[in-house]
């Protein structure tokens, strides 16, 4: 057994920090996030409310104060947890113009207008708010963030949210991108990285084994930050387990609020058999594992609460691989991932973490594999489905990617360049499949339409953003 340390990766260790990326300082450690580039780039050019959203413990909070901190901006601060006085405050029935007065009422000398961020933390707590935000944009004496857990199930409720004065921002637990950056990978590697993905040329061998080492480790440590904090401190896998069985524990809560209020929702049950369910050869989850006499109908509004909630992330079955994907999709048949794979983890025996970090071949890791490239290709944007189809096997992963479909293996054993059903899948021209990709413990390789990846560039697969779409429209002689 071997525990990856500092001295062990000095060909990835930080060189240079200036030049290509912006770090947000987290302590005295590198937490870099994706999303801070959307929030400075609000800061800097957005008349927009925004509303930064996700599940507990992600990381909003904080780099919502990060980012303003390094801003020309003034800071209010709200958050309706820690002052629930607030909450009766501002929640009261009352026009956006009172509502504004009563803000400015408790706001210090120092917040000037346009000048000043007012943020509303834990705003599921005081949800009308977002009815005013209209109203508060046009005003323009301030800019608007708000964050807070559970948005997806307690806006709901909301009458009226103001398309086209909200940006949404849904933060995910950090991926193995912003994990690596937090264990002081260079950007030399980093884009070295893009590099051989975008070539599908092999990364150095001794590179890609040191790559592999860090992903198993991230396999357990996952993306939550103070789970990600911890690790990085310590190195200690005992200490993050504590971290994320907190978290767990705040999850747990929020659950027995919700199952107290409504008797159909059995979240705490579901949520627990997730690890044995995509432990399973056959990972589609079944329902008589909670009930042998169950219904999916009574069930149901469990499974969209934690999946609005952001803590477990359904992944549909489609019929056929072609497009839209979404007109075959069965609502009742999908597997049931873990929205961040450090947490999946920690509810495996100690051996299995043991094990991730000694790399051994010989145990079966496709549970980790797949939550990982799941939690990864969400993150990313992408809706993804898997398909199951008889006589031809199954599909760990389908997406849309550039207006076609792109299906997605997942191995993480050796005989990773074996999979029947993607030939299978691949072999019928009425699919019009292009590509295919495997994700493994291999190096890059492309073999015909099969392009296979480590399992570590997972992160790199994204759509390509179109910046503009100009149709100049011949108007002469109208």
């Amino acid at each position: 057994m071997y525990i990856i340390r500092k001295t062990e990766q000095n060909i990835i260790n930080k060189t240079n920090k200036t030049g290509q990326m912006i770090y947000s300082v987290y302590g005295a450690n590198n937490m870099y996030r994706n999303d801070s580039v959307a929030i400075d780039d609000w800061l800097k050019k957005s008349n927009k409310a925004i509303l930064v959203t996700g599940a507990r413990q992600t990381g909003k909070t904080w780099l919502i104060r990060d980012e303003i901190k390094k801003s020309e901006y003034t800071k209010f601060e709200i958050n309706f947890i820690d002052h629930p006085e607030m909450v009766e405050y501002l929640n009261a029935e009352m026009s956006a113009e009172d509502f504004l007065v009563k803000l400015k009422m408790i706001m210090p000398e120092n917040c000037k207008p346009h000048k000043t961020v007012v943020f509303f933390d834990e705003i599921q707590k005081c949800p009308e708010i977002v009815t005013k935000i209209k109203f508060l944009v046009d005003e323009g004496s301030f800019k608007y963030v708000m964050s807070g857990s559970l948005l997806g199930v307690e806006l709901k409720g909301i009458a009226s949210v103001p398309v086209g004065y909200l940006s949404v921002i849904r933060m995910y637990p950090m991926d193995f991108e912003e994990f690596m950056i937090a264990n002081n990978v260079s950007n030399v590697t980093l884009d070295m990285l893009k590099e051989k993905f975008e070539t599908c040329t092999p990364v150095d061998e001794f590179v890609h084994q040191k790559l592999l080492s860090i992903f198993f480790v991230y396999l357990i440590v996952g993306g939550m930050p103070d789970a990600v904090k911890t690790y990085v401190e310590t190195k200690d896998i005992r200490e993050v387990d504590k971290v994320q069985r907190d978290i767990v524990t705040l999850y747990k809560e929020d659950f027995s609020q919700y199952e107290v209020e409504d008797k159909k929702l059995k979240l705490l049950s579901i949520y627990d058999i997730i690890p044995a369910e995509l432990n399973k050869q056959n990972k589609k989850f079944v329902f008589t594992m909670l009930d042998k006499e169950l219904k999916f109908s009574r069930y149901e509004n469990s499974f969209l609460w934690l999946k609005d909630a952001g803590v477990a992330l359904p992944i549909y079955n489609v019929d056929a691989p072609v497009i839209p994907l979404l007109a075959s999709k069965s609502s009742n048949v999908f597997r049931l991932f873990s929205s961040d794979i450090g947490l999946l983890t920690s509810a495996y025996p100690a051996e299995t973490k043991i094990e991730l970090i000694n790399k051994n071949g010989e145990v079966n890791n496709g549970a980790h594999f797949e939550n990982a490239v799941a939690q990864q290709l969400i993150a990313n944007g992408f809706e993804p489905y898997f398909c199951k189809k008889k006589n031809f096997g199954e599909l760990d992963f389908v997406i849309e990617m550039s207006g076609k479909v792109v299906p997605i293996e997942v191995k993480s054993g050796k005989a990773y360049k074996s999979h029947k059903a993607l030939n299978n899948f691949m072999s019928v021209s009425d699919y019009h499949i292009e590509k295919g990709y495997v994700f493994s413990v291999g190096n890059v390789a492309v073999d015909g339409t099969v392009i296979y990846l480590p399992i570590y560039m997972s992160y790199l697969l994204k759509e390509k953003r179109i910046e503009q779409i100009i149709v100049d429209l011949d108007i002469e002689g109208l």
